[in-house]
């Protein structure tokens, strides 16, 4: 499809195979979580690092900078955090990253936590061809396998920027979760051009993202626009609402975003808010996913 063309000229089967591409399945929606609980909590952090600058073909000193404080001073802060309060979580990680230091990959799955795939250098997938976006998926898996003893389970495209063939390249390498689109509140499985693929997806959404409330960016132009207070508020009625309905509740922040002394309370007191409340669980996006495929009757 070209994005310069009049889309009101499109054929009908051009724009009906465009949305049958990717599309929702099955919801998986379990009639339990762990335990018994009522609620289940998936907290992830996407540890972009340096290749936030890197992935877009930049390289200036102040970003990297930023950066790095997202490594030094956030993911420290927040495992500790985790740590404090006996919770699990899940790290998205770039492959440049864990090279840059693999001793952070070591520290966040030593914590008990998951470390699952954010591409190789935080590349813009619907940039790329299928033979590229494949390698660097693959390269990725291998070199997150090699520091952890273990292949990672899970996928989330950078920036939740896709191409047409990501979600075939996730099911073709047996990933058992992607958790990139927001096609729902709840997990459904995902289909391409109609058929199942046995591949789970934890949804995200950009409300439930601290960088929508409270990133800095020169190009494209942003800036915070909310205080941390009402940050916490969103994230608040969000997990309130998942509790009511007995759901998930999933959320994205970033250790650069986060991490900060005047934010990280937001985690923290959610984290007491949520424990507050009883009935809940605690998982990683793989247990996450793991659970509701079991539940549900779903083919790996």
């Amino acid at each position: 499809m070209n994005p310069n063309e009049e889309p009101w000229r499109w054929p009908e089967n051009t724009w009906r195979r465009a949305i049958g591409r990717v599309r929702a399945g099955r919801p998986l929606r379990p009639p339990a979580w762990p335990g018994g609980a009522r609620c289940a909590v998936a907290l992830s952090f996407d540890c972009d690092h340096e290749t936030y600058e890197l992935g877009r073909g930049r390289s200036a000193v102040g970003p990297l900078a930023w950066g790095e404080f997202g490594r030094r001073v956030g993911v420290p802060r927040i495992l500790d955090l985790l740590r404090r309060h006996d919770v699990v979580a899940s790290f998205f990680e770039p492959a440049v990253c864990a090279l840059i230091d693999p001793t952070e990959t070591k520290r966040i799955a030593d914590g008990g936590h998951e470390v699952g795939i954010h591409g190789w250098i935080h590349e813009n997938n619907s940039n790329l061809d299928h033979a590229t976006e494949r390698d660097l998926v693959i390269r990725a898996r291998d070199l997150l396998e090699q520091q952890l003893g273990q292949a990672p389970v899970g996928f989330r495209s950078a920036n939740w920027d896709l191409s047409p063939h990501t979600i075939r390249i996730v099911a073709e390498l047996g990933l058992e979760y992607d958790s990139s689109l927001m096609a729902d509140e709840s997990c459904y499985e995902l289909l391409i051009d109609g058929q199942p693929t046995g591949v789970v997806e934890v949804p995200v959404e950009w409300l439930r993202d601290d960088a929508v409330y409270l990133m800095f960016n020169r190009e494209p132009a942003t800036r915070p626009w909310m205080s941390p207070d009402d940050v916490y508020g969103v994230f608040k009625r969000e997990f309130d609402a998942a509790w009511e309905s007995r759901g998930l509740f999933q959320l994205v922040m970033h250790p650069f975003v986060i991490g900060y002394r005047s934010r990280i309370w937001i985690l923290d007191r959610l984290v007491e808010h949520a424990k507050s409340k009883g009935d809940v669980w605690f998982g990683t996006h793989a247990e996450v996913a793991r659970w509701v495929r079991k539940e549900t009757g779903t083919a790996a």
